[in-house]
């Protein structure tokens, strides 16, 4: 398939690369949207490559952001804040597998060259509507390959967060990764211990809300090793019938990565730690762990009520794993959401804060400061659980 005669450039873009030309440097497009738009995949996020060093893009535009200078990436903010990446020709001349240490100067060719996969090494000129593929990646989009430029275990030397990324776009676009390439990721998995937990987190995340099919990711991440070394409470990662059927499951969950990890993990709250998440991450994973095998039965409606109040704001994710969890569980959940919904719009109290009384009234009524309050409310609300009409300040008033 031949590249087309010219792609639809965003205005703004266009705009910063005539600025830039017209300043003496050579200016291309690159990256995700080139890619993109030659799948056919909407992607309107330009980056731009120049051969301008950061200060000059800095000089000639009035309203930029340093996003990361000592690697020659300046942000140009157009007339509607929005930032658009404009980075140097560069080339590593020394890495750690973690962090690069870059050379400006260099030519476009030298640019693509240092790239991690040959369907992102195309580069498209926006104003003389030129290509350059030097790697063949036109070819490797059409035969639906993942493929390094060049030597694959130079490539992941270089920076191991490119296996995750050859994974994350392999579930993404239901490409095959390239033999060769596959097997270097494999055998350099063991560099990824390297890397931050941040950088491992994001690629995770980002590619649990792309790819295809989630299942397919936690396959991959199983099969380089990356799962062993950075997710070991995955629990689908060996090859047991049981095991199999929980990373199938995974493609029925709603596409949030707290929620999907959490539901793979043997303990979610474990492995979101090592993550670093969120300390709102990590409770969600811990809820997720202690109540995934207690859903209460929807033929009772006050145990479908004592649930909701015990689980409080976590209620919503245990019934998005209904899907996934359906098997395992014995009683007929299938009602549960249908249920919690009906309790929801009837506004049935659930909490404390919910009861017709307080803390005070019961003081008043005679009941002694102390821990005697707080028993005395939650006494109370068990039997509005139970029976919601029983909720008013007669009634519970009379029961103190």
């Amino acid at each position: 398939m031949t590249f087309p005669a010219r792609l639809a450039i965003p205005p703004e873009v266009l705009k910063i690369a005539k600025r830039l030309e017209g300043a003496g440097f050579e200016t291309w497009c690159v990256g995700g949207a080139i890619r993109d738009n030659l799948l056919g995949t909407e992607n309107h996020d330009f980056d731009l490559t120049t051969a301008a060093p950061p200060q000059e893009v800095q000089r000639l535009f009035k309203r930029t952001v340093p996003v990361g200078v000592e690697h020659g990436t300046v942000a140009v903010l157009d007339a509607k804040n929005r930032p658009h990446e404009v980075t140097t020709f560069r080339k590593d001349i020394r890495t750690d597998g973690r962090h690069a240490v870059v050379e400006f100067g260099v030519s476009l060719m030298d640019d693509l060259a240092r790239r991690d996969f040959t369907i992102n090494a195309i580069a498209y000129h926006p104003l003389r509507h030129e290509w350059r593929d030097p790697f063949n990646g036109r070819a490797d989009l059409d035969k639906k390959v993942i493929r390094s430029v060049g030597d694959p275990n130079w490539r992941f030397q270089e920076d191991y967060l490119r296996i995750l990324r050859a994974l994350r776009f392999s579930a993404r676009f239901a490409f095959r990764i390239q033999s060769r390439t596959l097997e270097a990721a494999k055998a350099n998995a063991q560099g990824l211990a390297q890397l931050s937990a941040e950088r491992v987190r994001d690629e995770w995340f980002k590619g649990i809300a792309t790819a295809r099919k989630v299942s397919k990711l936690v396959a991959l991440w199983g099969e380089v090793g990356a799962a062993r070394i950075w997710l070991p409470e995955l629990q689908q990662t060996g090859k047991g019938n049981g095991e199999r059927g929980i990373a199938k499951a995974v493609d029925k969950l709603p596409r949030d990565p707290v929620l999907i990890t959490a539901f793979l993990a043997s303990d979610p709250a474990s492995l979101l730690t090592r993550l670093k998440c969120s300390n709102k991450d990590i409770e969600r994973g811990r809820a997720i762990a202690q109540w995934r095998d207690k859903y209460p039965d929807p033929r009772h409606l006050p145990g479908v009520r004592r649930w909701l109040s015990e689980v409080g704001a976590h209620a919503d994710d245990l019934l998005a794993l209904l899907g996934g969890y359906a098997s395992r569980i014995p009683h007929p959940v299938s009602r549960l959401p249908q249920l919690v919904a009906s309790i929801r719009a009837a506004k049935d109290p659930l909490t404390l804060q919910d009861l017709a009384v307080n803390g005070s009234d019961l003081l008043a009524a005679g009941v002694r400061a102390g821990p005697g309050v707080g028993e005395t409310l939650q006494r109370l609300l068990a039997e509005v659980l139970e029976d919601p009409a029983r909720n008013t300040r007669e009634y519970l008033l009379s029961r103190v």
